[in-house]
């Protein structure tokens, strides 16, 4: 297990600083800003497993809360969460020598790392990654919030369940097809938190290991 360092990030002087983790192995050869998902910090179980299981493929992670987790509300707005996906890529920075800089993160996480590298604000990230991207809200099946994926210039990764209803998965496979460098992985039997049913016996560590593992794969290619 590799110990995390606690950091600090100042975002702006109007939204303040946040919190933030970062696992850097001594082996490590890329490394990823993490963002989480709308409903959990990034001290979810989730969140930490994730890293640790990062860590062990190479990838070193820098995770960190958006304003709202730490200072209470609902999930920021864009005006607030596009400057702290740009401040934590700036830390990131600081510990990135000689790695290859990734970003990305868990649903709203993800979502909004995409929209702020479609407005070409993240030049120094060579890849997009997502743990779940939430194409659609349940029920409410369609492409509208995929609009904006055509104008990233850099390869992207989206790691979906075939069971989540926040993307149906031909439907995000279609999406993904009609990009350029960009690549699927479909987790069987993953629901959006990527827990899969108990009849196909897959222990949610092993899934988790595979994210990570696609993670690696992923850097390792660019």
């Amino acid at each position: 297990m590799t110990k995390a360092r606690k950091l600090k990030i100042d975002i702006s002087e109007e939204i303040g600083t946040v919190s933030a983790l970062l696992v850097l192995p001594d082996d490590a050869t890329s490394l990823l800003v993490l963002s989480h998902g709308a409903g959990a910090g990034m001290e979810h179980a989730f969140m930490e497993s994730l890293a640790q299981h990062l860590a062990s493929n190479k990838v070193a992670s820098l995770r960190f809360n958006f304003a709202y987790m730490e200072k209470g509300g609902g999930p920021d707005r864009p005006k607030k969460a596009y400057p702290a996906i740009k401040a934590a890529v700036k830390k990131a920075l600081k510990y990135s020598d000689g790695l290859t800089l990734l970003a990305g993160g868990k649903s709203f996480g993800g979502r909004m790392t995409s929209q702020v590298a479609a407005l070409g604000e993240l030049d120094e990230v060579k890849g997009i990654v997502y743990f779940g991207f939430p194409l659609h809200a349940p029920g409410k099946v369609g492409k509208e919030r995929a609009a904006h994926l055509a104008d990233i210039k850099v390869p992207q990764l989206f790691l979906q369940g075939t069971r989540d209803p926040f993307a149906k998965f031909e439907l995000i496979s279609e999406v993904v097809d009609g990009l350029e460098k960009a690549t699927p992985v479909r987790i069987e039997g993953g629901n959006h938190s990527f827990q899969t049913l108990k009849k196909l016996g897959i222990p949610y560590e092993d899934t988790i290991e595979q994210l990570a593992q696609e993670t690696a794969k992923f850097a390792s290619n660019l």
